[in-house]
């Protein structure tokens, strides 16, 4: 790709999304602190208020609450590589096409490296592998 015909967020558009992540950011942190703290709880909480339940279904629980923090920390994740690509001005250029991504998507999901067309585009490849 020529170097020319790269397109890029101006500087206020990126400190426009990185308000916006800096805010889902702390957000993020904010629920895997609480989702943390169920985790170091609920051996205690087990005891107290599970007294009629096998102590498989607390195990579930505490296997479901240890899968969300998982995922939540991805997302955290995610978001700080997503400021890491404002301040290297690369934020919103789908890494498949190289075009920019438009930014209703990026405001719904600030931390996409792709756009909605290279994201079909791997849909449907994936599709065609599984027949």
């Amino acid at each position: 790709m020529d170097k020319k015909n790269i397109v890029r967020y101006s500087d206020a558009e990126l400190e426009e999304f990185k308000v916006l992540i800096t805010e889902k950011l702390e957000a993020a942190k904010k629920e895997l602190g609480y989702l943390q703290g169920q985790i170091k709880n609920s051996g205690e909480k087990a005891d107290k208020n599970y007294v009629n339940l096998d102590e498989g279904s607390v195990t579930l629980e505490k296997e479901y609450i240890s899968k969300m923090a998982g995922r939540q920390s991805k997302y955290i994740q995610h978001l700080q590589n997503a400021l890491i690509r404002i301040d290297n001005k690369t934020y919103g250029i789908c890494r498949q096409t190289g075009n920019l991504i438009s930014k209703q998507r990026l405001k719904i999901v600030p931390h996409a490296t792709l756009s909605i067309e290279a994201k079909n585009e791997q849909a449907e490849a994936k599709a065609k592998s599984r027949r």
